[in-house]
């Protein structure tokens, strides 16, 4: 199995990026939300992985974080959610906010995220409430960090211009550093630089 990868953008799809390491291309898929925090092409990344093997085909799925590949994992093993499906939910909603959804039973909030159907939605707060408890619980309410109003801002501009929300929460996350004195534009070519790769 495995189990990370490390090396460098050779290409980015909408839901995949080939990674170069050491002349072997892998191709992995990833929610839009670990895509959006990937370098341009050529940029050295690193991400985690989980390895599907099929009777027809070994599939490598990616994840930026180990929230992510934590949650990830959760949602395989409830039943009807095969990987691809996992990877569209975290597509459509970030892995702590949907670890608070399920430990919350927030139903409403969960089928919200595309794909997920009322039965789906409350399966998953049946199945994994206790799993996602302690991640929902290290999320925790948000708490202000510095730069957050522009970061905010910078979020809505990114919806505003397409991006889907996972994309515009995780290019700002990804700025959250480098945020504090800087103007929103600047940050917004910054992240625009980083989303088209």
């Amino acid at each position: 199995m495995i189990a990370r990868l490390a090396g460098k953008v050779a290409e980015k799809g909408a839901d995949h990026v080939v990674l170069d390491v050491g002349g072997v291309g892998y191709l992995v898929h990833l929610s839009a939300v670990s895509l959006a925090s990937l370098p341009p092409q050529g940029g050295d990344a690193a991400l985690r992985t989980f390895t599907n093997v099929r009777q027809d085909a070994i599939e490598l799925y990616g994840f930026a974080t180990e929230d992510e590949e934590a949650v990830f994992r959760a949602l395989i093993d409830v039943k009807g959610v095969g990987p691809r499906a996992a990877q569209n939910i975290l597509s459509g909603i970030d892995a702590r906010e949907l670890a608070q959804a399920v430990a919350g039973g927030d139903v409403a909030r969960l089928t919200k995220v595309p794909g997920v159907g009322k039965k789906t939605a409350e399966r998953l707060v049946v199945e994994l409430k206790e799993k996602l408890a302690l991640l929902a619980r290290a999320a925790g309410p948000g708490r202000a960090k510095p730069g957050a109003g522009v970061l905010e801002q910078l979020r809505q501009a990114l919806v505003n211009l397409g991006y889907k929300p996972p994309q515009a929460d995780a290019a700002a996350d990804a700025l959250r550093d480098e945020a504090e004195g800087k103007k929103l534009d600047e940050l917004l070519r910054e992240a625009l630089k980083r989303l088209r790769g």
